[in-house]
């Protein structure tokens, strides 16, 4: 264990930190490093292109260093946080460089979050400058800003991007402090914490996770070196920067492989398949709404996007024949699964070539650049070869821990493994299929149900749209099973109808529905996923309601 110049405990020993370096899984090079190269090599190629702006990898650079000035200015050093709730914009790569040139730390806050989450974020990591927009979708981030002040004592600056408030610095102003100064050129520990990203958790408050540049840099070249992605490549980034998927695939890889990076503020599909054919998107990342409106857009509109090499798609499950959609309807493209988190961004990279195209459907890809080990969800032994266990790992992408260091000596075992929560078992040897989640699983009668088992048969039902299965009290066997589910339009669903296209599937009856509760949109985190606690809660109420009535 480490105390990093930030005052938090990281958990990688001087041994392990010197084993990964001599793997050369570690190369101490950081952003600031590979973004100060792609200014060098072609300062006027561009780099980011949002809505009818575009700016080039030298002038990007060249704002990173004035803002890094002005952070020497306003009194910053190595380890302090500053955090932004920013759109997709130019700016974040700016502030992002910049930190990394100054060896601050970057906390990075998804818009949608208000004074609550919030707050409890910058208290956390004791933040000492926030960047916000003036307005975003309606909502005054100044003044949510301006509340909250009083309550955080290290929180010195709040700075608007786009726009001006009352008692904030314009990002221009701030810009300006840095124009007089000579540019940063700090040395920045390559193990330092570089960024702190909270998890948008589905109980409880929000964990901090610290990671250091090169844990970051060894995710970016295991994306680079698998995919095969080159400066000729351009990526789709619809997803918020503020989220590890956005932050990677945009912020980080645009620098690290020299690629263009087209933003998408919010998603729209009619826009997504425009942009795609104007830009020459080569690939993009997005959860599995967005490949379904995607392939929807493209069908309805006749289109073959010939650019479109690969989509990969996580952060929620992603029923196979929503892939295998994929890749009819799109024959240039390869869509398949990923599997990761913000604690180990991809412990899976789906697959290489179409010759895999039944494996990226119905796993979440080849394990690469970690060491999986599956085991016992009660007892934490591993289990024997087929069977299904929690997935626990480790590898130079891993997180040097979370803010709170219990949380961290609670997550890791005495290996130095990762136990991720989720549920799955080996395919064809080193591919993973993400069976579902440990807190997920249904016990019925002392029996395990998998929740995804049921989801992607019913997934392939012509009347449903999305499903959700969850646990439910029974009186008789502790747990029975509820599908929550929203059908498409004019469709009727039931206990019956469920039943017999599971029993057509093949599925024990245990498995069977008994209870369906119809939905208009299921809850989900900031990242999409389904919200099960919320789902499960929300039935045992109802049918607590329900025993209360008739009793």
């Amino acid at each position: 264990m480490r105390t990093d110049a930030s005052g938090w405990v990281t958990r990688y020993t001087d041994d392990e930190i010197r084993r990964y370096k001599r793997a050369g899984a570690w190369k101490d090079v950081t952003l600031a490093d590979c973004a100060r190269r792609q200014a060098e090599r072609a300062p006027d190629r561009t780099a980011v292109v949002e809505g009818e702006r575009s700016s080039s990898f030298g002038a990007i650079f060249a704002e990173a260093q004035y803002l890094a000035g002005a952070f020497g200015v306003m009194g910053l050093r190595p380890g302090d946080v500053i955090s932004y709730q920013l759109p997709n914009w130019t700016e974040t790569m700016v502030i992002n460089i910049a930190a990394c040139l100054t060896g601050v730390v970057v906390n990075p806050i998804v818009p949608i979050y208000r004074e609550s989450e919030v707050r409890y974020i910058l208290a956390d990591c004791r933040s000492r400058m926030l960047f916000v927009p003036e307005r975003f979708r309606n909502f005054d981030y100044p003044a949510m800003a301006a509340r909250l002040r009083p309550q955080l004592p290290a929180l010195r600056d709040v700075i608007v991007v786009r726009g001006t408030a009352e008692a904030c610095r314009r990002y221009s102003d701030v810009l300006a402090y840095g124009q007089g100064e000579p540019p940063a050129e700090r040395w920045v520990d390559p193990d330092a914490v570089k960024l702190v990203l909270y998890t948008s958790g589905t109980t409880g408050n929000p964990k901090g996770v610290l990671h250091s540049h090169n844990t970051i840099m060894a995710e970016i070249d295991a994306v680079i070196a698998f995919w095969g992605i080159h400066e000729r490549d351009v990526v789709l980034m619809p997803s918020p920067v503020t989220h590890i998927t956005g932050y990677l695939y945009a912020l980080e890889i645009a620098f690290a492989a020299g690629v263009k990076v087209v933003f998408m503020e919010r998603w729209n599909v009619t826009e997504a398949v425009d942009l795609i054919a104007r830009q020459g998107v080569s690939f993009s990342v997005g959860a599995t709404p967005f490949l379904k409106e995607l392939i929807a857009e493209v069908e309805a509109r006749k289109l073959k996007l010939p650019s479109l090499r690969r989509f990969m798609s996580g952060g929620a499950p992603v029923p196979p024949e929503v892939i295998h959609r994929a890749n009819q309807v799109l024959p240039d493209c390869m869509a398949f699964r990923v599997y990761g988190s913000t604690e180990a961004p991809t412990v899976t990279l789906g697959i290489r070539g179409r010759d895999e195209a039944q494996l990226g459907a119905t796993t979440d890809g080849r394990i690469v650049n970690h060491e999986v080990r599956l085991c016992d969800p009660q007892t934490g032994i591993p289990v024997g070869p087929g069977q299904e266990g929690e997935i626990c790992t480790r590898g130079p992408e891993m997180m040097l821990g979370y803010t709170d260091p219990q949380q961290t000596r609670e997550s890791f075992d005495a290996d130095g493994y990762f136990h991720t929560g989720d549920l799955g078992y080996y395919v064809n040897g080193d591919y993973l299929c993400v069976s579902g989640r440990k807190k997920d699983l249904i016990i019925r009668g002392g029996e395990n149900l998998s929740p995804k088992e049921i989801e992607d048969v019913l997934h392939r039902h012509p009347d449903i749209q999305e499903v959700a299965i969850v646990a439910m009290p029974h009186e008789r066997l502790g747990e029975g099973v509820c599908a929550c589910v929203i059908a498409r339009e004019g469709r009727k669903i039931d206990v019956p109808t469920l039943a017999a296209w599971l029993e057509l599937a093949g599925l024990a009856r245990q498995k069977f529905p008994e209870r369906v509760e119809l939905m208009q949109d299921l809850p989900r985190t900031a990242s999409g996923k389904v919200q099960k606690n919320v789902l499960r809660d929300t039935v045992a109420a109802k049918i607590a309601a329900e025993r209360k009535a008739d009793a």
